[in-house]
Order: C-alpha cells, then sequence, then structure tokens
C-alpha cells in the first residue's frame, strides 16, 4: 500500500504541477476540461489544482452565527484590497499566491478585497456598462488561487471613496454623458441613472462566468459573501433615510439574483438617529453625532442583510482627543464589545470586525502596542465565539507579502516582517479552529497548520 500511494501521489503531484505552472505562466488553463485523480488518503494533506474548491459547501447564517458544514464557523481573515489588480499583469501575479501562501502557513481562511475598479488604471468597469475582459481574468484568477488555499473571500462591490473610482466615477459617468441630477457624490445613492449603472454592474458581476473553471460566481463557494460598498456614507442626509433606501434596494437586487451567498453592507459601525443615546455615546470623538448618513441598527435590520460588519480606527478616530493608548485600548473594547452585544440581543446577525487597524505614523507609535490592541480584539472575538455569540471573526488591515510598498498605508503589515504578530494571528486561527473539534476541512486544514508549527 505504501508504494502504491507514492506512485499515486507522484502521478497527482506532475499533472497538478504542470497545470499550476501553465497557469502561472499564461493565466489560461481551462480546468473544465481537466481531470486529476483521486489523491489517497495519505497524502490527504497535499491540494492540487483541482475544482475542490468550487464543490464545497457555501458558509451560511443561522440566527447569528455563521455555519459551516453544519457547525458554527469562526474564521480568522484579513484584508488584501489589491488581489484582482494585481492579477491581471503576470508579473505581479505571484504577489497573490505569495499572499495566499502566507495566509495558508497563519491558519487565515476569509480574506477581503476589492471586486471593483470604475475607471481606474486596470479598470474592470471602463465605463458604464462596459468591461475589460482581461480584468475579469484576473479576477476569476483570484477566486481559483484563493480555492487552491482553502480561503473564501469577501468581495466589495463598490467604494465610498475615491480609490478605484468608487461612487465619484459614477456620478462623473452620469454627468459626462447628460443624464446625472447632481454633481455631488451622494448623488450616487439617489439617482436612478446611477443606480441602473450600478444595478448592470452587479448582474454582470454576479452572473460572470469563470474562465477557468466555468462556473458562475453566484454559483462559487469560494465567495462567502458579497460586501454591498465599502464604508458607505451620505453626508448629504444625516437622517440616514437616502442610504437606508439604497441598501434595501440593491440588498434586494443581489438577492434576486443570487440567493447562495450571504450579504453585507460595508458599515463601519457608527450608531445613528435611531440609536439609544447609550449607543450614541459610544461612536468615537467627533463621531458622536453621526453625520454621515449611516444608522448602524437600522441599516443592520433589513432583511435581506445577512451580517453585519464594523470598521475599527482608534488612531483616527480619536486624534483630536490626543487620546492615551491606554483611552485607545479602553475603546477599542467598547466598541467591539458594543456591537457584538447588538447582534446577540437586538439583531439576531453575526459582527464581523472586517476591518482594525493601528497606524504605525501615530505619535508615540511602538509595535507592542499593535500586539496589544490585535489581542485585545481578538479576545473578545474569542470570548464571542466560546460562547456561541454573535462576535464572528475579525479581519486585519492590512497584510501584504515582501516587495509591495507601494500598496502600503499607514496600517499595512508584512507578517514575516513582524514575527510577534505573526504568532498572535496564527494563534487566533488555531484557537478558533480548536472550537470546531476538527470538524469540517476548514478546521482539519488550520489545526494540521497549528500542529505542524507547534512540532
Amino acid at each position: 500500500m505504501a508504494v502504491g500511494g507514492g506512485l499515486a501521489m507522484y502521478h497527482v503531484l506532475g499533472v497538478a504541477t504542470c497545470v499550476a505552472l501553465l497557469y502561472f505562466t499564461f493565466g489560461e488553463v481551462d480546468l473544465r476540461h481537466i481531470s486529476l485523480p483521486s489523491l489517497p488518503a495519505s497524502v490527504s494533506g497535499s491540494r492540487p489544482f483541482s475544482r475542490a474548491a468550487v464543490t464545497a459547501p457555501f458558509v451560511e447564517r443561522r440566527g447569528a452565527q455563521l455555519f459551516l458544514d453544519g457547525q458554527p464557523f469562526y474564521p480568522n481573515g484579513w484584508n488584501s484590497y489589491w488581489l484582482m489588480d494585481q492579477a491581471v499583469e503576470p508579473r505581479s501575479r505571484n504577489r497573490v499566491s505569495r499572499m495566499f501562501r502566507a495566509a495558508d502557513e497563519m491558519g487565515l481562511t476569509v480574506c477581503r478585497s476589492w471586486a471593483f475598479n470604475d475607471g481606474a488604471y486596470n479598470a474592470l468597469q471602463v465605463s458604464p456598462g462596459h468591461f475589460d475582459e482581461r480584468v475579469f481574468k484576473a479576477l476569476d484568477r483570484v477566486l481559483v488561487e484563493a480555492g487552491r488555499h482553502g480561503v473564501r473571500l469577501i468581495l466589495s462591490l463598490a467604494n465610498n471613496l475615491e480609490a478605484y473610482g468608487g461612487k465619484t466615477q459614477y456620478v462623473r459617468w452620469a454627468w459626462e454623458e447628460g443624464v446625472g441630477l447632481s454633481a455631488s457624490n451622494d448623488s450616487f445613492f439617489y439617482d436612478p441613472a446611477i443606480r441602473d449603472y450600478f444595478k448592470v454592474y452587479l448582474k454582470t458581476l454576479l452572473t460572470r462566468k469563470n474562465h477557468l473553471t466555468g462556473v458562475e460566481y453566484r454559483d462559487d463557494p469560494t465567495i462567502m459573501a458579497w460586501e454591498l460598498m465599502n464604508e458607505p456614507r451620505c453626508t448629504t442626509d444625516p437622517s440616514g433615510d437616502t442610504l437606508q433606501r439604497w441598501i434595501e434596494e440593491m440588498a434586494a437586487y443581489v438577492k434576486s439574483i443570487d440567493k447562495k451567498h450571504l450579504l453585507t453592507v460595508g458599515t463601519e459601525g457608527f450608531y445613528g438617529p435611531t440609536s439609544p443615546e447609550r449607543k450614541l455615546a459610544v461612536n468615537p470623538g467627533t463621531w458622536k453625532d453621526n453625520n454621515y448618513g449611516s444608522d448602524f441598527i437600522r441599516n443592520a435590520k433589513i432583511p435581506d442583510i445577512d451580517f453585519v460588519s464594523i470598521h475599527l480606527y482608534p488612531d483616527t478616530w480619536l486624534q483630536h482627543q490626543h487620546a492615551t493608548v491606554e483611552e485607545k485600548l479602553k475603546f477599542v473594547k467598547q466598541w467591539v464589545a458594543s456591537h457584538i452585544e447588538d447582534g446577540d440581543k437586538e439583531l439576531g446577525k453575526p459582527v464581523l470586525t472586517t476591518e482594525f487597524g493601528l497606524s504605525h505614523r501615530a505619535k508615540g507609535f511602538d509595535a507592542s502596542h499593535r500586539d496589544v490592541f490585535y489581542k485585545a480584539v481578538y479576545d473578545i472575538v474569542y470570548g464571542s465565539a466560546v460562547r456561541g455569540g454573535a462576535g464572528a471573526a475579525a479581519f486585519v488591515w492590512q497584510l501584504a507579502p515582501e516587495g509591495m510598498e507601494e500598496f502600503h498605508d499607514d496600517f499595512s503589515v508584512v507578517p514575516s516582517e513582524h514575527p510577534s504578530l505573526y504568532r498572535l494571528i496564527k494563534a487566533q486561527s488555531c484557537r478558533l479552529a480548536k472550537l470546531r473539534r476538527g470538524k469540517g476541512e476548514e478546521a482539519k486544514r488550520v489545526l494540521s497548520v497549528c500542529a505542524a508549527g507547534s512540532s
């Protein structure tokens, strides 16, 4: 049996290596016509280049918990917004592979990234309803590469900020075509022509057939969830009504096309006009009165929204208060705990901290502060997971492999350059995976990484 298993392994790895070489060289290998032999049990830890990822189960929501394979799912995740962009050109595609490998080594199982680029360099949508097939193929590659490493994706569909086009580009398009109601960026949310532009994009993306697997995005379980917009704000209507109507409309539209995937809004977590005073008091600094048109509880109660997100940047949010490290840490704990409480008691939905970070440019920054901050967030999430609560996950903003300095911001981390943080992230992955007691492929894979690291 040992000899037969070894020969099978060499045969499988030989075929897989040839396919992978063609894939990374030319990026045009069609997996629909490739059949790899089954792996023998003795080498089940190997992950050949196959279609296994697109036949995996979907992540589901049951009440305030995420579920996978019939078990509560508490992933550890991260942000790498640039995956599609870097998968376009052959010379930069290895950055995507290196990031997934690094994540694999830390037991990370979900990545949040952009599935939009509107009118910018390497634009996916070059003009309303017109798409660059070259960039769509790059996103296809990201999905396949994620699946090879057992990683699921939360894909954001638009940007409130101007980076990669954002809502500003949609408004510009409408204005240039003479159909725009206003030059205000917030007309993205209420202009009928712009809303139609966005729906065309949504339908095109959700029904996109991956040129490598032949699977439409709406049928691909590699995608864990769609996010309507990164950090939506509508400052021209602080009542929150305009943004609320937009979320309701777009959430319903997404669900009319794709009922298999989870959906979230992408909000930062600011409490709004309909929130009680005790919740408004949790808002940070100048955000206390929240004049940004978002309303966390109200937005989250929309039936088509499956889970809610919060972001966390104490350096930025508390800078005018000249907060000390202790004050920032106190806020961090209060912010995360308050929203998990909302998920448990009022919303009945999972709460994911989909962005959190500490700026290395902040006055008095020390790398040890980041470790303490990350651990505080991780401890709250883990505590919620232990009791079966709504605190589902926390996603570091942002991780990158070596040699990507041009994509760094104040919060970027190269895991290999920060050993203590690397260990902290991996430890969180391991203890969350242990809660599943080895049930499910994700948990088994993470636990094998943990066991290898401790041997």
